[in-house]
């Protein structure tokens, strides 16, 4: 019952894993940009949430969803239009990896200068101690209601990019934006938008994450791993190929932890490796 409990959890914590990796995707799958920055930005969310908090002590952490995502979304659609929308078309595939890095750098020691070295979490209150049982098992409410949001946010970006006008133009601007500016589209238009969504919903995988774990300025770094991990385990732009991903990422590691209690990630970066050597396309990618 103990591994099926340990793989449960794998499954809830996974589910986050998916979610901080399919911001990523989409700008990879539509602009063939990697946004260096991507863990940043989850961590400046969980301050911003720590901060909001602070001050409206009596608001519960989960009602913050909704005004951070908008505002990164904001966030995200401003990054675009005035600074990688000047670099975007240029030949040079690392012109866009060592912007984002840069941003990347100047926001973790602004974050540093900011809020300081200490760790920091979000407190559910009793959400967090809230258990339910499911078949014979105790499982956590607060998890559940994560892979929840995941899972919502995750037919939502379906949706729209497939039953939407905006969908259609976005992936058209992904397969060919010289033809879809023929077609009186404005791929710099339609780029802003997809930072957007982006970092939106990195925004609120950050702030998930802040409330089931501690972070630092520093923890943008093991944020953009996992996301970096998650979309090349499920495929370039892939966004169920994400959520597997980042399901196998986190059942593998929590099962590794109860082998090896001071394995902490490692089994989860080695299965991120055999991944790569025996699929490097990922799982919803073609084969090499």
């Amino acid at each position: 019952m103990i591994w099926i409990e340990t793989i449960v959890n794998g499954i809830l914590v996974g589910g986050l894993y998916g979610l901080l990796g399919v911001g990523l995707a989409l700008i990879v799958g539509v602009m063939r940009v990697v946004n260096v920055s991507h863990g940043e930005f989850m961590v400046l969310s969980a301050f911003m949430g720590v901060s909001l908090a602070g001050t409206m002590p009596w608001l519960h952490p989960a009602a913050l969803l909704v005004p951070i995502l908008v505002i990164f979304f904001g966030l995200g659609y401003a990054l675009q239009a005035v600074l990688i929308n000047r670099i975007i078309t240029r030949p040079d595939p690392f012109a866009a990896i060592l912007l984002t890095f840069g941003l990347a750098v100047v926001m973790r020691n602004l974050m540093l200068e900011g809020f300081g070295a200490d760790p920091r979490t979000l407190t559910a209150g009793t959400l967090a101690q809230a258990s339910v049982p499911i078949l014979g098992l105790a499982i956590g409410v607060l998890p559940l209601l994560v892979l929840g949001v995941s899972v919502v946010l995750f037919v939502a970006l379906q949706l729209v990019l497939t039953r939407t006008r905006l969908g259609r133009i976005v992936r058209a601007t992904a397969d060919n934006r010289d033809v879809a500016r023929l077609m009186g589209v404005n791929p710099a238009h339609v780029y802003n938008i997809v930072m957007g969504l982006s970092l939106a919903l990195a925004s609120v995988a950050g702030l998930l994450l802040a409330i089931r774990s501690s972070f630092t300025a520093y923890t943008g770094v093991e944020r953009l791993l996992i996301a970096f991990e998650v979309v090349v385990l499920g495929g370039l732009g892939s966004f169920w190929g994400a959520m597997l991903g980042g399901i196998l990422l986190g059942v593998v590691q929590l099962v590794g932890l109860k082998f090896d209690p001071n394995a902490g990630p490692l089994y989860a970066h080695l299965l991120f490796f055999v991944g790569v050597l025996l699929r490097p396309n990922g799982l919803f990618g073609a084969r090499a």
